[in-house]
């Protein structure tokens, strides 16, 4: 059996130190649409160096994302293959704002593995601070299919009841053909966004966009229309990948506001509202 549940959850912690700088930050705000209108004040404070506000998702990010997804699944009691992998969840909690620029060390484990059946779910925990104390912590929930089936936890429901009524605000983001390809560059260079041949063999169409793309998106269209732009006010920020994006597909953001936090329901137009994430809550002060 590829994964050794045990093996798994008792490897040993991997640390390593991550360092950014502006750059990647900026990279990071164009990777997931930052920057339209490009003169726009508000678009300045993701693209400008002089005016830059770092938004809390960059952490997915930062460092080249290592040790992060691909990096868990090299860890003891975990040998899967990649054209089986999806990014299920992803949970954020935040300590104090991101800077800017940082060194930090970034330590990364198994932290639970369950058993759906027909797939385990990995939870690969990655928990970063600088010199000055926790920065984040990242929960990834892996999805991988056709590794299930040996009797272990199922693990909790991480399901909410959906939001009632009539959404607070919605708002539309189209995703650029070439989006996927810009992305990449921020560290998660799985084929599946790029390569038509691979992606064809993990049973898609053509390459599809990344999870956290659109985890990111999302994000910043809460931050930009109930935060006040305020990227330091995001406490926690947790999702569940409910289906695909394609590169030049446009997103449909719904947003309830409650007393601390924006529930969030993100779709595609261009599908009839098929869903993309799910379970979608932003804590905030």
């Amino acid at each position: 059996m590829p994964i050794d549940e045990a093996a798994a959850l008792a490897a040993e912690p991997r640390s390593g130190e991550i360092t950014w700088d502006h750059k990647d930050v900026q990279l990071y705000h164009l990777g997931i649409g930052a920057g339209v209108p490009a003169t726009d004040p508000d678009e300045l404070r993701y693209t400008l160096e002089s005016r830059l506000h770092v938004l809390p998702s960059f952490a997915t990010v930062a460092g080249a994302g290592a040790p992060g997804v691909i990096s868990g699944l090299s860890m003891p009691g975990v040998e899967v293959d990649l054209a089986r992998v999806l990014h299920g969840g992803q949970t954020l909690r935040i300590n104090r704002p991101l800077p800017a620029e940082g060194r930090a060390t970034a330590t990364s484990r198994v932290a639970a593995v369950y058993d759906k059946g027909t797939a385990a779910i990995l939870v690969l925990r990655t928990d970063v601070a600088d010199a000055d104390g926790p920065l984040w912590t990242s929960d990834a929930q892996i999805f991988l299919r056709g590794e299930g089936g040996w009797g272990g936890d199922r693990g909790p429901s991480t399901r909410l009841a959906p939001p009632t009524g009539e959404p607070d605000r919605v708002v539309e983001r189209p995703i650029r053909e070439d989006q996927a390809l810009l992305y990449r560059l921020c560290g998660d260079w799985n084929p599946m966004h790029a390569d038509p041949d691979f992606a064809k063999s993990a049973g898609f169409e053509r390459p599809i966009l990344h999870g956290l793309c659109t985890y990111g998106m999302a994000l910043k269209a809460v931050v930009d229309t109930q935060l006040d732009g305020d990227v330091t006010r995001v406490r926690a920020y947790s999702t569940r990948f409910a289906g695909v994006v394609f590169p030049g597909e446009t997103l449909r953001i719904r947003m309830w506001r409650q007393d601390d936090a924006v529930r969030v329901c993100v779709s595609v137009v261009e599908r009839d509202d098929a869903p993309v994430l799910a379970d979608t809550i932003v804590e905030h002060s």
